[in-house]
């Protein structure tokens, strides 16, 4: 079964991508990270998409990072780490058309390689966001590196290592630039496609021209700071059957601000 429906509307030129596992939070699972890489690359070829929405079905999560169930063998050395969700992104594939995120309900942990990549985002009153590694025993490193260059290095650093005891509000979120509209519930995905819808109006090669000048601001530090993710998720991990366990224990609570 797919994890991922895609829609394109050719009287104005806006495609939209829906994760499509809600009983799983969104999650995504090999196969769903396939789809995604796959979609990203087909829009590169199709010039009747001009710009593109991301969202999650049902009303529970926008995504909740890699499906739990996935088992992804690992390469014993510290420096080589293999990582699904670094291929699951648009600019990962090489995509110059704008993306942008409709989110309501959880965003946490792998979700910020996909909101990472989105030009901007547009949350509803219900979303959250928090990245839940640490109370695991895990690095979280692509994540927090990502919404370094997104948030202001302590909101980022607050949500990396706060871990599941804390979620930040969509509200909060706007106050600190990762989001830039907080709607009424359930309105995230009709104000993104209408922004996107705004965008596919424009003389296209403008628009690209913009979001790859605007990435190429932003892709040098990253990839420095990309190139020391595999050691430090290697060396800070815990061993799989301690996350399992952390996991299985983990906390019910938690503070939203």
């Amino acid at each position: 079964m797919s994890g991922l429906r895609v829609s394109a509307d050719q009287g104005t030129g806006v495609a939209v991508v829906t994760l499509d596992r809600p009983a799983r939070l969104n999650a995504i699972d090999l196969a769903t990270a396939d789809e995604l890489a796959a979609a990203w690359r087909e829009f590169r070829y199709d010039d009747s998409v001009r710009a593109v929405v991301l969202t999650g079905a049902g009303e529970r999560a926008f995504c909740t990072g890699i499906d739990r169930d996935v088992s992804v063998p690992q390469p014993g050395s510290p420096y080589m780490q293999d990582d699904p969700l670094l291929r699951a992104g648009p600019k990962a594939n090489d995509l110059w058309k704008p993306v942008v995120a409709a989110v309501g309900g959880m965003a946490c942990g792998g979700a910020f390689y996909l909101l990472g990549e989105a030009e901007f985002v547009i949350a509803d009153e219900t979303a959250t966001f928090f990245d839940p590694h640490t109370t695991y025993g895990m690095v979280s490193a692509y994540e927090s590196m990502l919404m370094a260059r997104r948030m202001p290095y302590g909101e980022a650093a607050r949500m990396a290592l706060m871990g599941t005891a804390e979620r930040i509000s969509a509200r909060r979120a706007y106050e600190v630039g990762l989001v830039s509209e907080v709607t009424p519930a359930g309105a995230a995905l009709a104000a993104a496609t209408a922004c996107a819808t705004v965008l596919a109006g424009y003389p296209p090669e403008a628009v690209q021209g913009t979001v790859r000048a605007l990435w190429a601001g932003r892709e040098a530090a990253l990839a420095a700071a990309f190139a020391q993710a595999p050691a430090l998720i290697a060396l800070g991990n815990a061993p799989t059957q301690l996350q399992t366990e952390l996991f299985g224990g983990r906390r019910r609570e938690h503070r939203t601000r």
